[in-house]
Order: structure tokens, then C-alpha cells, then sequence
């Protein structure tokens, strides 16, 4: 089995040549198969040193993104693409700066908090629309709550106010009008936000584009047109979007002149062009065309030892989603086993050395490792190490038992994925271990672009999914609470009560209490990988990217947004 394994591996390696950073995405995009916003980084993190450079004459950043754009309606951006690109054009109360911490943006500083910790009370700085006209507190009052409408359908909406912002449970729910959420313009300058209980990471979530401003006037008079190009949309942040149709594969960032902190944008342009072939991406950056391709596979080995090869393991953990109920009724997956057997068949090892080749790591474990600490910096994975780890002989274990309650001897399973060239290859990467593993098992693929398989996702038009999630803030409810009993995320009709109250535990009654709420939240975890096997994790991603040397000051995040242009600028290319 394991020469016959390698000896497809090799001829993969032959028959295709090639391979993308990662699941869906490349280096711009860091693609979220289904919800997950998600890095890179071109390693400046420090004082981006434009003031001291001598600044070259031409600030244009020509990039590749690996995706088209769903959307831009930030109540209704679910992916990466859509996050990073806001998170250049608008801004929010609060933004990541250099350094990763949330810091003012068009808070005028840090809020008034009440003793009890509920109430904050924002003052906003002078800051104006791409149109000239101000930046006010109603802007950010009436973007809320129109993201709780549910008219609007916005997922993140509820998601990332639900138990945070006053009354968002109770309206999602509908036992409330999304008029009552906690969030109230006093003047044009002044934002009041009260919380449903006191919310340690609650600035945190500020610089989220969940919480982005968006100006009444303009959205009631778009219409339903509103966001549906690059003219139908206002911008408060560092650039405007310009070229783009709604559909197109290409479009262009230039620099905001409305902006409050221009003078800190050095950029003046930032072209995009969607490339989902590596080799096509490879070509476009050594013709000098871009700044910057993912590599993985063979790329990534004969880039190896390149001085413009960058590297970094990011906080974004890709799974198999396993639904458990299709158009009504029951899947396969709904039995425990089959779950089992499907998390344990496949060589996560061979899979990112291999494949992927990109620097990331096998996944046996949904909270990624070196993302989140306690007090005395202790890392949250060493609590439960690895779980559900590659088995063949307990795969085929549970394998046959599955096959035994479900009264059968073999099964056809989808499994739903990207159309990029590393889904593709990974994909049949799945299918050949699944199916040299599983006797009995027929594995068919469907490979789809993003926007379709966000659509599959909400409707739960699937079997298996290879889906990933990029952390919303530093804290490991940003993945555990993903899973609850009917959430947003969910999407796979999963539900047990025993996680659902220890998740609920950890963000209520344990919610001051550091190492009980570490704990319960371990636990959840090891109920959701080791016990329900509820998701398959896969790996943790790496990446690999070619970066310009003239290229400096580009910031990385691992929450939020990818990338951050703000203090980028090109010195020395010419």
C-alpha cells in the first residue's frame, strides 16, 4: 500500500508539474473555502522606513489575487478576498496596525468605558467618504444594524454580534427588531455601544469588516445595486476600488485623497489581476508583470534557495466539513463512524510535503498552534496535542462498522472543492487515499468556483467540503463557537449539547475565570475532533511566495483583512 501510494504521488508529481500555495487560493487571496477569512506576510512588520527611503518615483504594486470578488457589502463579505480588500478601501473604529494590535482609527482614541463594562462610548475623528462628505456615527449605527436585518441575510452579522452587541441575540432570533441592537449615534461624533456582558476582546473585534461604516443615504439611494461595482460603493479607507464590474478578473486600488491619514500612503496604485495556475502566476513575476506568486510543489523546490523566497505558517486550519443532512434527509455522514473512518484514512504528511510543498503543517486539531497563549504563554494546542491522527487500521475499523449500522457494503461521498489547480490536485490526492483506504468507497469530485461553493455551503449542498477558517480575533472561541447547535457557520447540521454548553460556558460563567474557561474550551474541542469527529482537520497552512525586494512595508494579519497597504511603498526597482 504505501509503494503504491508514493509511486501515484510521483506520477502526480510528473503528470501535472505544477501546484498553488494553497486550498483554493494563492499568495494574495489565502483563498476561505466556504467562510473563512484568512495570511501571508513579505516579513515587514517593523517602521515600514518610507519617511528615511528615497521613494521611488512610481508607487504602483501590480498583485494577483486567486479569486474573483463575491462581494463587497461588508454586511455580507464572507471570504478572504472580500475582507482583504476592504480592509483597504474602508475603515473602521478601529484598525490592525504594524504590529497586529488594534489601534483608534476613526475612533478619535480609546473609548469612555462605564464601570460595569457594558457601555462604550466612541468620539470619532474628522474623517470623510470617498465623496467628500463626513464620516458620522450614524454611518456605523445604520451599517449594524442593517447587517442584523434579516432582510439583509448578512452571516456575519449575527455571528459576530450575537452575545457581544445588546439585543443581537434576541434579533437574530426574532424576538427582537434589529432597530433595538446596541449601538446609538448621540451626535454626529458621538457612538454609543452597549454590550450584552462584558466582552474582553471586544476593541479587538472593532477592526473587523463586520463593523465597517456605511453611509445611509448612499445605500438607500443605490438600491439593489448597491456594491455591485466599483461605482456603487463609498470608501472611508487608505484607497478607493476602481475597474471593477461586479464580475470581472481584474480591477485596480488607488490611492484615497479623502483619507485622513493620506500622507501616510505612499502607494498610488494597486493593480489585481485573478491567476488560478501557478505557472501562470511563476511567469507573470519572473516578466517583472507582478510583485509577488505563491509556489508549492515543484515551484516551491526549485524556488527553495531563492533570495526573494518568503515564508510563514499562518493562523488558517483547513478541515473536511462533513454534512450530516441533504436536501432533508440524513447522509452517511451522519454516522459517527463513517466520520471517523473518512478523518483517519487520509496521509496528512504526504499531503503538505508532496502536494502542497508550501511550508504547511498536518492538522490534528481545529485551534491552530502558535495562534493563541494564557497568562504564563502557554500555547492553548498543548492542552490536547494531536487528535484523530492517520490510521489506516482504526480507519478501517470504524470504516466497517459505519458500513455495518448503515446496512450496506459501499458508498459514493462528494466531496466539494475549489476550482484552482492545487483543489484539483489535492482533491484527487483525497480521492486516491480515501478510496485505497475505504474498501468500498467511490469518491466523485466537484470542483466549483468560490462564489458557487459559498452558495453550496449556505444551502448545505454537499457531502464532504474541504472548508477552512482564518481567525475573526486572538481567542479560541473564534473557532470553537463556529460549531454550535444551528450557527451561522455551521452549515452541516452538526449539533451536540454537551459542546454547545461548554462552548456557551467559556464566553458566560467562565467568562472571568481564565483557566476554567481554557479548559472547557479544550474540551469542546477534543468532543468536536477526537469523540464526534464532527470535522476532519487537515493541515495548517504555510506559504511560500516570491516577493520583490523593491516591495517593503506590506503588512500581514492573521485576523481580519490579509494584508494591510496602508504602509507599503516601492523603493529601489528602478
Amino acid at each position: 500500500m504505501k509503494n503504491s501510494k508514493l509511486v501515484w504521488l510521483l506520477s502526480l508529481l510528473l503528470v501535472v508539474g505544477l501546484f498553488l500555495a494553497a486550498c483554493g487560493g494563492d499568495d494574495e487571496a489565502k483563498e476561505t473555502p466556504a467562510n473563512e477569512p484568512a495570511t501571508e506576510t513579505d516579513g515587514e512588520k517593523e517602521d515600514d522606513g518610507a519617511e528615511e527611503a528615497t521613494l521611488d518615483e512610481e508607487q504602483v504594486l501590480n498583485l494577483i489575487m486567486g479569486s474573483e470578488i463575491p462581494t463587497l457589502d461588508s454586511a455580507l463579505v464572507t471570504d478572504s478576498v472580500g475582507f482583504d480588500l476592504l480592509n483597504n478601501v474602508n475603515e473602521g473604529l478601529y484598525r490592525l496596525n504594524q504590529e497586529n494590535v488594534a489601534v483608534p482609527a476613526i475612533a478619535d482614541g480609546e473609548p469612555t468605558i462605564s464601570e460595569d463594562g457594558l457601555v462604550y462610548t466612541f468620539k470619532l475623528r474628522d474623517a470623510n467618504w470617498s465623496d467628500g462628505s463626513p464620516v458620522t456615527a450614524n454611518d456605523f449605527e445604520f451599517a449594524w444594524k442593517r447587517a442584523m436585518n434579516p432582510d439583509t441575510a448578512s452571516e456575519y452579522g449575527p455571528y459576530m454580534m450575537e452575545g457581544v452587541i445588546k439585543n443581537a441575540a434576541a434579533i437574530a432570533a426574532g424576538e427582537a427588531e434589529y432597530t433595538e441592537l446596541g449601538v446609538k449615534a448621540i451626535d454626529e461624533k458621538t457612538l454609543e455601544v452597549t454590550l450584552e456582558k462584558p466582552v474582553p476582546y471586544f476593541l479587538s473585534l472593532m477592526s473587523f469588516g463586520t463593523f465597517l461604516p456605511q453611509k445611509e443615504e448612499f445605500v438607500t439611494t443605490q438600491g439593489e445595486n448597491y456594491s455591485k461595482n466599483s461605482e456603487a460603493l463609498l470608501y472611508n479607507g487608505p484607497f478607493v476600488l476602481q475597474d471593477w464590474d461586479g464580475t470581472g478578473l481584474s480591477w485596480k486600488l488607488v490611492k484615497n485623497d479623502q483619507y485622513w491619514d493620506k500622507d501616510t500612503v505612499k502607494l498610488t496604485e494597486i493593480n489585481y489581476d485573478v491567476v488560478k495556475e501557478v505557472a501562470t502566476a511563476v511567469n507573470l513575476y519572473t516578466n517583472g508583470e507582478k510583485d509577488r506568486a505563491g509556489l508549492s510543489g515543484e515551484y516551491a523546490m526549485q524556488y527553495a534557495n531563492n533570495p526573494e523566497l518568503v515564508t510563514e505558517m499562518d493562523a488558517s486550519v483547513f478541515y473536511f466539513k462533513y454534512n450530516q443532512e441533504r436536501n432533508g434527509e440524513p447522509t452517511p455522514l451522519a454516522n459517527v463512524n463513517i466520520r471517523e473512518a473518512v478523518s483517519k484514512a487520509i496521509n496528512k504528511q504526504d499531503l503538505v510535503d508532496v502536494v502542497l510543498a508550501n511550508g504547511s503543517v498536518p492538522a490534528h486539531y481545529l485551534v491552530p498552534a502558535g495562534f493563541t497563549f494564557d497568562e504564563d504563554a502557554n500555547d492553548f494546542r498543548e492542552v490536547n496535542g494531536d487528535m484523530s491522527t492517520f490510521n489506516v487500521e482504526e480507519a478501517q475499523a470504524a470504516w466497517q462498522k459505519g458500513l455495518d449500522e448503515l446496512g450496506v457494503t459501499e458508498l459514493t461521498l462528494e466531496i466539494l472543492g475549489g476550482d484552482s489547480d492545487v483543489s484539483k490536485k489535492m482533491d484527487e490526492y483525497f480521492k486516491n487515499q480515501l478510496e485505497t483506504n475505504l474498501p468500498g468507497l467511490t469518491v466523485t469530485l466537484k470542483e466549483v468556483p468560490f462564489a458557487v461553493r459559498l452558495d453550496l455551503d449556505t444551502n448545505q449542498d454537499y457531502d464532504i467540503q474541504v472548508a477552512g477558517w482564518g481567525p475573526d480575533y486572538q481567542d479560541p472561541y473564534t473557532f470553537m463557537n463556529l460549531w454550535l447547535t444551528d450557527g451561522g457557520n455551521n452549515m452541516m447540521s452538526y449539533s451536540n449539547p454537551k459542546y454547545d454548553e461548554l462552548v456557551l460556558s467559556s464566553n458566560n460563567e467562565l467568562a472571568l475565570d481564565a483557566a476554567a474557561r481554557w479548559q472547557a474550551l479544550a474540551d469542546a474541542e477534543k468532543l468536536l475532533i477526537a469523540e464526534d469527529y464532527a470535522i476532519g482537520p487537515i493541515y495548517q497552512r504555510g506559504t511560500m511566495q516570491l516577493l520583490k525586494p523593491y516591495v517593503k512595508g506590506v503588512v500581514s494579519h492573521q485576523i481580519g483583512g490579509d494584508y494591510s497597504y496602508k504602509w507599503a511603498y516601492i523603493e529601489g526597482k528602478n
